[in-house]
Protein backbone atom coordinates (compact mmCIF):
# COMPACT_ATOMS: atom_id res chain seq x y z
CA UNK A 1 0.00 0.00 0.00
CA UNK A 2 2.99 2.15 0.45
CA UNK A 3 6.12 3.31 -0.94
CA UNK A 4 9.36 3.65 0.09
CA UNK A 5 9.26 4.35 4.09
CA UNK A 6 10.99 7.40 4.74
CA UNK A 7 12.88 7.89 8.17
CA UNK A 8 13.91 11.20 9.29
CA UNK A 9 17.04 11.13 11.04
CA UNK A 10 17.14 14.08 13.83
CA UNK A 11 19.88 17.10 13.47
CA UNK A 12 19.12 17.55 17.46
CA UNK A 13 17.69 20.68 16.44
CA UNK A 14 13.88 20.81 16.50
CA UNK A 15 12.84 24.23 16.35
CA UNK A 16 11.10 24.32 12.86
CA UNK A 17 9.30 21.11 13.58
CA UNK A 18 8.20 21.97 17.13
CA UNK A 19 6.75 25.24 15.98
CA UNK A 20 5.08 23.46 13.06
CA UNK A 21 3.61 20.91 15.75
CA UNK A 22 2.82 24.06 18.05
CA UNK A 23 0.60 25.24 15.17
CA UNK A 24 -0.60 21.99 14.44
CA UNK A 25 -1.55 21.86 18.07
CA UNK A 26 -2.73 25.33 18.23
CA UNK A 27 -5.50 24.71 14.76
CA UNK A 28 -6.63 21.13 14.70
CA UNK A 29 -10.28 20.40 15.60
CA UNK A 30 -9.33 17.02 17.19
CA UNK A 31 -6.27 14.78 18.78
CA UNK A 32 -6.01 10.93 18.03
CA UNK A 33 -2.75 10.23 20.18
CA UNK A 34 -1.46 6.74 20.01
CA UNK A 35 0.97 5.53 22.63
CA UNK A 36 3.38 2.91 22.98
CA UNK A 37 6.36 1.70 25.11
CA UNK A 38 8.47 4.38 24.42
CA UNK A 39 6.07 7.04 26.31
CA UNK A 40 6.77 5.24 29.41
CA UNK A 41 10.12 4.63 28.73
CA UNK A 42 10.45 8.32 28.64
CA UNK A 43 8.64 8.60 31.89
CA UNK A 44 10.78 6.83 34.07
CA UNK A 45 9.37 3.55 33.84
CA UNK A 46 12.65 1.17 32.77
CA UNK A 47 12.82 -2.43 33.51
CA UNK A 48 16.35 -3.01 34.02
CA UNK A 49 19.76 -1.02 35.43
CA UNK A 50 19.12 0.74 38.72
CA UNK A 51 15.15 0.74 38.82
CA UNK A 52 15.44 -2.80 38.57
CA UNK A 53 17.99 -3.28 41.15
CA UNK A 54 16.00 -0.69 43.18
CA UNK A 55 12.99 -3.15 43.80
CA UNK A 56 14.39 -6.45 42.71
CA UNK A 57 17.86 -7.71 43.40
CA UNK A 58 16.81 -10.26 45.72
CA UNK A 59 15.14 -11.85 43.11
CA UNK A 60 18.08 -11.36 40.11
CA UNK A 61 20.50 -12.53 42.78
CA UNK A 62 18.27 -15.58 43.37
CA UNK A 63 17.29 -16.76 39.96
CA UNK A 64 20.10 -14.82 37.94
CA UNK A 65 17.84 -12.53 35.84
CA UNK A 66 18.98 -8.83 35.54
CA UNK A 67 15.87 -7.40 34.08
CA UNK A 68 12.05 -7.66 35.08
CA UNK A 69 10.54 -8.86 31.66
CA UNK A 70 13.11 -11.86 32.12
CA UNK A 71 11.68 -12.19 35.83
CA UNK A 72 8.10 -12.16 34.38
CA UNK A 73 9.07 -15.38 32.05
CA UNK A 74 11.12 -17.42 34.82
CA UNK A 75 9.44 -20.54 35.67
CA UNK A 76 9.38 -20.34 39.40
CA UNK A 77 8.60 -23.26 41.50
CA UNK A 78 5.59 -22.43 43.29
CA UNK A 79 3.05 -20.26 42.69
CA UNK A 80 3.83 -18.47 46.22
CA UNK A 81 7.01 -17.53 44.85
CA UNK A 82 5.78 -16.56 41.02
CA UNK A 83 3.06 -14.03 42.91
CA UNK A 84 5.79 -12.27 44.89
CA UNK A 85 7.52 -11.68 41.82
CA UNK A 86 4.55 -10.33 39.77
CA UNK A 87 2.70 -8.63 42.81
CA UNK A 88 5.93 -6.49 43.25
CA UNK A 89 6.04 -6.21 39.52
CA UNK A 90 2.67 -4.93 38.99
CA UNK A 91 3.02 -2.73 42.11
CA UNK A 92 6.36 -0.27 40.97
CA UNK A 93 4.53 -0.55 37.12
CA UNK A 94 0.76 -0.05 37.94
CA UNK A 95 0.10 1.47 41.56
CA UNK A 96 3.38 3.60 41.84
CA UNK A 97 3.54 6.90 40.05
CA UNK A 98 6.05 7.00 37.27
CA UNK A 99 9.57 9.04 38.31
CA UNK A 100 9.36 11.79 35.61
CA UNK A 101 5.84 14.26 34.54
CA UNK A 102 5.89 13.33 30.90
CA UNK A 103 2.00 11.72 30.48
CA UNK A 104 0.79 14.66 32.89
CA UNK A 105 2.53 17.59 30.71
CA UNK A 106 1.03 15.63 27.84
CA UNK A 107 -1.97 16.24 29.13
CA UNK A 108 -1.59 19.97 29.52
CA UNK A 109 -0.95 19.88 26.11
CA UNK A 110 -4.35 18.50 25.22
CA UNK A 111 -6.65 18.65 28.07
CA UNK A 112 -8.81 21.39 26.41
CA UNK A 113 -8.94 20.01 22.79
CA UNK A 114 -10.93 17.15 21.39
CA UNK A 115 -8.64 13.97 22.01
CA UNK A 116 -8.77 10.14 22.41
CA UNK A 117 -5.81 7.95 23.09
CA UNK A 118 -5.70 4.33 21.95
CA UNK A 119 -2.06 2.78 23.95
CA UNK A 120 -0.60 -0.68 23.97
CA UNK A 121 0.31 0.32 27.25
CA UNK A 122 -0.78 -1.43 30.41
CA UNK A 123 0.41 0.90 32.88
CA UNK A 124 -2.12 3.21 33.47
CA UNK A 125 0.06 6.16 33.80
CA UNK A 126 -2.96 8.32 31.43
CA UNK A 127 -5.60 7.78 33.83
CA UNK A 128 -3.10 8.75 36.89
CA UNK A 129 -2.10 11.64 34.87
CA UNK A 130 -5.92 13.13 34.60
CA UNK A 131 -6.82 11.70 30.95
CA UNK A 132 -10.63 11.04 30.98
CA UNK A 133 -11.19 7.22 31.36
CA UNK A 134 -14.16 7.17 28.51
CA UNK A 135 -11.56 8.49 26.20
CA UNK A 136 -9.02 6.11 26.89
CA UNK A 137 -9.22 2.70 25.03
CA UNK A 138 -6.01 0.24 26.31
CA UNK A 139 -5.91 -2.37 23.78
CA UNK A 140 -3.36 -4.60 25.10
CA UNK A 141 -4.74 -5.34 28.66
CA UNK A 142 -4.30 -3.59 32.16
CA UNK A 143 -1.80 -4.45 35.32
CA UNK A 144 -4.67 -3.45 37.70
CA UNK A 145 -6.66 -6.42 35.83
CA UNK A 146 -6.87 -10.21 36.87
CA UNK A 147 -8.27 -12.67 34.56
CA UNK A 148 -9.18 -16.20 34.55
CA UNK A 149 -6.31 -17.79 33.45
CA UNK A 150 -9.00 -21.06 31.42
CA UNK A 151 -10.58 -18.16 30.94
CA UNK A 152 -14.36 -19.75 31.98
CA UNK A 153 -15.73 -16.54 31.57
CA UNK A 154 -15.49 -12.80 29.84
CA UNK A 155 -14.44 -11.43 33.09
CA UNK A 156 -11.98 -9.17 34.76
CA UNK A 157 -11.53 -8.55 38.16
CA UNK A 158 -9.40 -5.59 39.88
CA UNK A 159 -6.81 -6.93 41.47
CA UNK A 160 -5.30 -3.97 43.61
CA UNK A 161 -6.14 -4.54 47.02
CA UNK A 162 -5.09 -8.13 46.08
CA UNK A 163 -1.91 -6.92 44.77
CA UNK A 164 -1.15 -4.90 48.08
CA UNK A 165 -2.20 -7.76 50.13
CA UNK A 166 0.65 -9.58 48.22
CA UNK A 167 3.25 -6.48 48.94
CA UNK A 168 2.74 -6.23 52.36
CA UNK A 169 2.54 -10.01 53.36
CA UNK A 170 5.19 -11.59 51.06
CA UNK A 171 8.70 -12.69 52.99
CA UNK A 172 11.96 -14.64 51.78
CA UNK A 173 10.15 -14.02 47.95
CA UNK A 174 7.05 -15.58 48.55
CA UNK A 175 3.08 -15.08 49.44
CA UNK A 176 0.94 -16.89 51.77
CA UNK A 177 -0.63 -19.70 49.71
CA UNK A 178 -3.83 -18.32 50.99
CA UNK A 179 -3.62 -15.46 49.11
CA UNK A 180 -2.51 -17.17 45.50
CA UNK A 181 -5.74 -15.44 43.45
CA UNK A 182 -8.15 -18.25 42.13
CA UNK A 183 -11.22 -17.13 39.92
CA UNK A 184 -14.34 -17.21 41.55
CA UNK A 185 -16.38 -18.82 39.25
CA UNK A 186 -14.51 -21.76 38.48
CA UNK A 187 -11.71 -22.34 40.94
CA UNK A 188 -9.11 -21.77 38.65
CA UNK A 189 -5.49 -20.02 38.87
CA UNK A 190 -6.19 -16.03 37.76
CA UNK A 191 -3.40 -14.36 35.39
CA UNK A 192 -2.80 -10.83 34.46
CA UNK A 193 -5.42 -9.63 32.13
CA UNK A 194 -2.20 -9.05 29.23
CA UNK A 195 -2.36 -9.76 25.76
CA UNK A 196 -0.21 -12.67 25.09
CA UNK A 197 -2.23 -15.31 23.39
CA UNK A 198 -6.05 -16.13 22.74
CA UNK A 199 -6.82 -16.63 25.63
CA UNK A 200 -7.14 -13.05 26.43
CA UNK A 201 -10.09 -11.14 27.99
CA UNK A 202 -11.50 -8.62 26.15
CA UNK A 203 -14.22 -7.62 28.69
CA UNK A 204 -17.21 -5.63 28.51
CA UNK A 205 -15.14 -2.35 29.37
CA UNK A 206 -12.65 -3.26 26.85
CA UNK A 207 -15.52 -3.61 24.12
CA UNK A 208 -16.83 -0.28 25.05
CA UNK A 209 -13.67 1.33 25.18
CA UNK A 210 -13.32 -0.05 21.59
CA UNK A 211 -16.63 1.58 20.39
CA UNK A 212 -16.18 4.59 21.83
CA UNK A 213 -12.59 4.67 20.08
CA UNK A 214 -14.01 3.95 16.62
CA UNK A 215 -17.10 5.82 17.30
CA UNK A 216 -14.35 9.14 17.82
CA UNK A 217 -12.63 8.12 14.64
CA UNK A 218 -15.63 7.71 12.33
CA UNK A 219 -17.64 11.18 13.49
CA UNK A 220 -14.25 13.62 13.29
CA UNK A 221 -13.54 15.33 10.62
CA UNK A 222 -11.17 18.10 9.01
CA UNK A 223 -8.00 18.75 10.79
CA UNK A 224 -7.37 15.85 12.98
CA UNK A 225 -3.80 15.41 14.67
CA UNK A 226 -2.42 11.75 14.85
CA UNK A 227 -0.10 11.91 17.20
CA UNK A 228 2.37 9.02 17.75
CA UNK A 229 4.50 8.87 20.62
CA UNK A 230 6.69 5.48 21.26
CA UNK A 231 5.47 3.38 19.08
CA UNK A 232 7.84 0.56 17.76
CA UNK A 233 7.64 -2.20 14.91
CA UNK A 234 5.92 -5.28 17.55
CA UNK A 235 2.12 -4.99 16.68
CA UNK A 236 2.48 -1.84 13.84
CA UNK A 237 -0.75 -2.88 13.01
CA UNK A 238 -2.41 -1.62 16.00
CA UNK A 239 -1.62 2.05 16.03
CA UNK A 240 1.55 3.08 13.88
CA UNK A 241 -0.22 1.71 10.03
CA UNK A 242 -4.18 3.05 10.96
CA UNK A 243 -2.58 6.28 11.71
CA UNK A 244 -0.71 6.08 8.30
CA UNK A 245 -3.64 5.30 6.85
CA UNK A 246 -6.57 7.57 8.15
CA UNK A 247 -3.45 10.57 7.54
CA UNK A 248 -3.81 9.38 3.86
CA UNK A 249 -7.26 9.21 3.66
CA UNK A 250 -7.79 12.75 5.08
CA UNK A 251 -6.21 15.51 3.24
CA UNK A 252 -6.03 17.92 6.15
CA UNK A 253 -5.21 15.85 8.71
CA UNK A 254 -1.29 15.56 10.35
CA UNK A 255 0.94 12.75 11.35
CA UNK A 256 3.27 13.60 13.79
CA UNK A 257 5.67 11.11 15.67
CA UNK A 258 8.21 11.49 17.89
CA UNK A 259 9.77 8.24 18.62
CA UNK A 260 13.65 7.82 19.81
CA UNK A 261 15.53 6.55 17.36
CA UNK A 262 12.57 4.92 15.30
CA UNK A 263 10.65 8.33 13.85
CA UNK A 264 9.10 7.51 10.25
CA UNK A 265 6.60 8.16 8.12
CA UNK A 266 5.54 6.71 3.74
CA UNK A 267 6.00 8.92 1.45
CA UNK A 268 2.65 9.00 0.70
CA UNK A 269 2.12 11.22 3.56
CA UNK A 270 5.67 12.86 4.01
CA UNK A 271 4.46 16.43 3.37
CA UNK A 272 1.82 16.14 6.00
CA UNK A 273 4.22 14.64 8.65
CA UNK A 274 6.39 16.07 11.23
CA UNK A 275 9.11 12.81 12.29
CA UNK A 276 11.01 13.91 15.58
CA UNK A 277 14.03 11.01 16.90
CA UNK A 278 14.28 12.45 20.33
CA UNK A 279 12.99 11.93 24.03
CA UNK A 280 9.48 12.40 24.11
CA UNK A 281 9.33 13.95 27.54
CA UNK A 282 12.33 16.96 25.93
CA UNK A 283 9.91 17.07 23.09
CA UNK A 284 6.94 17.93 25.55
CA UNK A 285 9.03 20.02 27.21
CA UNK A 286 10.09 22.01 24.67
CA UNK A 287 6.06 22.19 23.28
CA UNK A 288 5.44 23.96 26.78
CA UNK A 289 7.68 26.85 25.92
Amino acid sequence: MYGKILTMKSTGNYSADINKLKTVLRETDAVVIGAGAGLSTSAGFVYSGPRFREYFSDFGDKYGFGDMYSGGFYPYDTPEEMWAYWSRYIYVNRYMDAPKPVYEMLFKLVKDKDYFVITTNVDHCFQKAGFDKKRLFYTQGDYGLFQCSEPCCEETFDNEQMIRDMMEQQADMRIPSKLVPKCPHCGKPLTMNLRSDDRFVEDEGWHAAAERYNHFLRTRKGRILYLELGVGYNTPGIIKYPFWQETLKNAQATYACINFGESACPDEIRERSICMNGDIGEVLQELER
